[in-house]
């Protein structure tokens, strides 16, 4: 089984989240390689020590996203064919949010695997709610018809293809309201929770103006991306590498249904909008940090 599968376990803001998130931004810009020295210079740049660094490589490497490579001489990292894949998956993901309308279609996924395969099933229903889908019974899952080809994915890679069945389908029939049962099937509370939690953490920096004093005042994040005109400076890079690794997982637990599907006070729409606003603002500038960095 693909550890590259599992990369979603990382928390937020932690290291080991923070250097697969900057590996995710930069490396492959940088030709698929990278001198173990700049990765080091780039994790100082967000407050992480060259040793903490070195371990979070060691996890990144047991996990199949990077491997040791030299490069005239100089010792570096460069992505595994795995990742490389996984990464462009995830771009597709973080940068085009998934919106389903109301008569697109569903795809539902029905398995039956035996106890001796538990482990097997165990990583499946993980996996089926890393990539967004919702559970009518513990055998059913469903998602948007647009997630198909991950599910297949997932399916083959854990060589459980020949135990499930999978159906596409119009809008399924419910013995009560659509919005009733997609408020069973999907952890709708959790999933706006976590698009809240990235409008307190970096709303301010869109607005140009921050109220908190750091990290545990809900805006310390923000506050690194002030400036009416972003500099390619550390602490622009810093920011928007934390607001990158913030949002990063969100388009994957979000299912992106209809709006007559969700609650009134849905704010999954302006999450969205924030990620774009603070995308077009700062992501050149942290480009720029960056190739200045290992040209030095």
């Amino acid at each position: 089984m693909s550890a590259v599968l599992d990369d979603m376990d990382s928390r937020p803001g932690s290291t080991t989240s923070l250097l697969r998130t900057v590996i995710g931004l930069y490396l492959r810009d940088a030709g698929g390689w990278m001198s173990t020295r700049h990765i080091i210079a780039l994790m100082e740049a967000l407050g992480v020590s060259a040793a903490v660094t070195r371990t979070a490589l060691s996890r990144l490497k047991k996990k199949e996203i990077v491997f040791p490579r030299q490069c005239q001489g100089v010792p570096g990292f460069a992505i595994t064919d795995g990742a490389a894949a996984m990464l462009a998956r995830g771009d597709r993901r973080i940068y085009n949010p998934r919106l389903m309308s109301s008569t697109d279609r569903w795809c539902l996924v029905s398995f039956s695997i035996p106890e001796t395969e538990r482990e097997k099933r165990h990583q499946l229903r993980r996996r089926l709610h890393w990539i967004g889908c919702g559970t009518v019974a513990a055998g059913l899952w469903i998602c948007p018809d647009s997630l198909r080809e991950e599910v297949e994915e997932i399916l083959e890679d854990l060589e459980l293809r020949g135990m499930a069945t999978v159906f596409v389908t119009d809008a399924p029939l419910v013995g009560g309201s659509l919005r009733d049962a997609v408020s069973v099937w999907w952890d709708l509370d959790a999933v706006a929770e976590l698009h809240r939690d990235f409008i307190r953490h970096h709303g301010s920096a869109a607005d140009g103006g921050s109220s908190g004093n750091g990290p545990d005042g809900g805006s310390g994040d923000a506050h690194q991306l002030m400036g009416t005109s972003p500099e390619a400076s550390a602490e622009t890079f810093a920011g928007y590498v934390r607001c990158i690794d913030r949002w990063r997982i969100i388009p994957y637990l979000d299912p992106g249904l209809p709006a007559e599907f969700l609650p009134e006070d849905w704010p999954g729409m302006a999450g969205i909008a924030l990620f774009e606003r603070l995308g077009a603002a700062y992501s050149r500038p942290s480009a720029d940090f960056v190739r200045r960095t290992l040209a030095s």
